[in-house]
């Protein structure tokens, strides 16, 4: 919430009655300095609010969050002088995924994240919460056809990898060093064939165990920090 406050996203803010603590001070500050009103409601009036999501005592009314577009991102990399780092994100619907993986772009240094109009969960309280505020600082598009986004990028010789569990090679084996656009898909049925097909080729996470997948969150930040520590070696950081 502090987050979304400083960058203007907020609207007026929901404070549970005589809920104090470190976290709910740095609230009232974030919110008076941008100038944001904050009523004070009961505890059952704010589970409303926050419409049986978790909370912390606080709710926050978000103004309409605008998003950026695929030439922004594709210019925030020229305006760092680095070679584009992108996630495509596949119709993620679940807002904790969504709000997870931009938090492991932002950590990683991706120059944006670019979502479908369709079947994926919007830039949400949520999403922001689960993000820790990286949703704030990473620019994040939304297209309505992400094959066409796809090959945009390819117009810009970025490398397109998708994430799928029966690639050939891992994502440790292939060369994730260069300009790339990393494709992640659903929940549920993964990166769909059509995006598949766009995809200059896909890679997997290797797997020791008996589980043969893993949270779409946590499988999009392996492939991240992995495409991370390659770029970083060629910068030789």
């Amino acid at each position: 919430m502090k987050e979304a406050l400083q960058a203007g996203l907020a609207e007026k803010v929901y404070v549970a009655g005589g809920s104090r603590g470190k976290a709910i001070a740095e609230v009232w500050r974030a919110a008076k300095s941008a100038r944001v009103p904050v009523l004070e409601v009961s505890r059952r009036r704010l589970e409303e609010l926050a419409g049986g999501l978790r909370n912390q005592g606080v709710v926050g009314l978000l103004s309409e969050v605008p998003y950026s577009s695929l030439e922004d991102i594709i210019a925030a990399a020229e305006q760092r002088h680095e070679t584009p780092f992108v996630a495509l994100l596949d119709q993620i619907q679940d807002p904790h995924n969504l709000g997870a993986i931009i938090r492991s772009a932002e950590a990683c240094g991706l120059h944006g994240v670019v979502v479908t109009s369709r079947r994926s969960a919007g830039l949400s309280e949520t999403v922001f919460r689960t993000s820790a505020g990286a949703a704030v600082h990473l620019p994040i598009a939304k297209v309505g056809n992400l094959s066409n986004a796809i090959e945009t990028l390819k117009k810009k010789r970025v490398w397109v990898v998708g994430a799928d569990q029966d690639a050939e090679k891992t994502c440790y084996d292939t060369d994730l060093s260069g300009p790339l656009a990393v494709v992640v898909g659903g929940e549920e049925k993964g990166v769909r064939r059509l995006v598949k097909e766009h995809c200059d080729f896909t890679v997997r996470i290797p797997m020791a165990g008996k589980v043969n997948s893993l949270n779409v969150s946590v499988a999009a930040a392996i492939v991240f920090f992995e495409a991370k520590r390659q770029r970083d070696a060629v910068a030789g950081t």
